[in-house]
């Protein structure tokens, strides 16, 4: 970051993307490759390109910036949000958009982008789209349920919801499988160290592994913690508001569910996951509260094992908790 003189934000849509540099210089391309080459003519040396993370959009521009050398850091949507609202614009367009991520980044340190290799592109791609067919699969079993307590009068709608419940259901398999396959040849001894941590699970450790890119993307436990969205946000303000403290839940609602599910096989297994969630308790918190206490430990436990590479110690990790 020291060796940056020049700051350029970068605002994506669906066909092209506006670029803004510190100096206030505009200009617009389209997302393809001419594209591309017409924004590397526009930026200077010793730059950083930064932009917001817009899924698809954002990782074939990030991803040709990186190989050919360019600094880039893809930002959350939400931190720009916020940091546009603290300075009151009104004005919303694609060019002041651009200003604004430009402006954010030269006020705040952005993380550096990283280019995925292959194996990793393909596992976020699984993860997406098990996802999806996830939900699919929620929603016909729903639904066969509804049909059921209809008593089924269509034959036909009953026998056809069950064959695509059992395709879909197929497809995730196959998913997961080639998951666990990219999991295993990448980051084998990464997985077993996680698996070690009681009430830790095989699901939620290669979701982990994955999206951290291998608990490289953060310095810390907390960083960890905030970006599963499990850290309290707290609404106080003089003697008339006293709001409930609640999760922030801004961040992957999957890992979320994961670990909320492997918090209860924790709590009877893991020491200090069962003494947290005991002492939470006794207080007269909610178990719920207890259970998401449970979730950070886990957390607090997966970080310093997947960095240090060393497997789980009941008598070390008490004396973390």
């Amino acid at each position: 970051m020291d060796k940056i003189k020049h700051f350029y934000g970068v605002d994506i849509s669906r066909s092209f993307f506006d670029v803004v540099s510190q100096d206030g210089k505009h200009d617009q391309f389209a997302i393809d490759i001419k594209g591309f080459k017409g924004l590397l003519k526009f930026i200077k040396k010793d730059s950083l390109v930064v932009m917001e993370a817009t899924g698809y959009y954002h990782y074939r521009l990030a991803q040709y910036l990186y190989e050919k050398g360019i600094t880039v850091s893809v930002v959350n949507p939400l931190s720009v949000k916020r940091f546009i609202q603290l300075k009151l614009s009104k004005i919303k367009t694609d060019k002041n958009e651009a200003k604004a991520i430009c402006e954010y980044a030269k006020a705040n340190d952005v993380p550096l982008y990283t280019a995925s290799d292959k194996s990793q592109a393909e596992a976020l791609q699984l993860i997406r789209l098990i996802d999806i067919y996830t939900n699919q699969s929620t929603a016909l079993k729903n639904k066969l349920h509804g049909e059921k307590v209809l008593g089924k009068p269509s034959k036909v709608v009953y026998h056809s919801l069950n064959r695509s419940l059992k395709v879909v259901q197929n497809e995730i398999k196959t998913l997961e499988a080639r998951l666990t396959e990219i999991v295993k040849d990448e980051q084998q001894k990464q997985l077993t160290l996680l698996k070690s941590i009681p009430g830790m699970g095989k699901k939620t450790a290669m979701l982990l592994i994955v999206l951290t890119y291998g608990f490289t993307s953060f310095e810390n436990a907390r960083q960890l913690c905030c970006f599963t969205g499990l850290t309290p946000t707290i609404r106080q303000s003089g003697t008339s508001v006293r709001g409930r403290s609640r999760i922030s839940k801004v961040g992957n609602r999957k890992v979320r569910n994961l670990l909320f599910m492997c918090s209860f096989p924790a709590c009877k297994t893991n020491r200090a996951c069962r003494e947290i969630y005991e002492r939470i308790v006794e207080k007269g918190k909610s178990k719920k509260l207890a259970l998401i206490a449970v979730c950070n430990k886990l957390l607090k436990q997966a970080f310093p094992i997947a960095k240090s590479g060393s497997f789980y110690q009941e008598n070390y990790m008490s004396k973390l908790a």
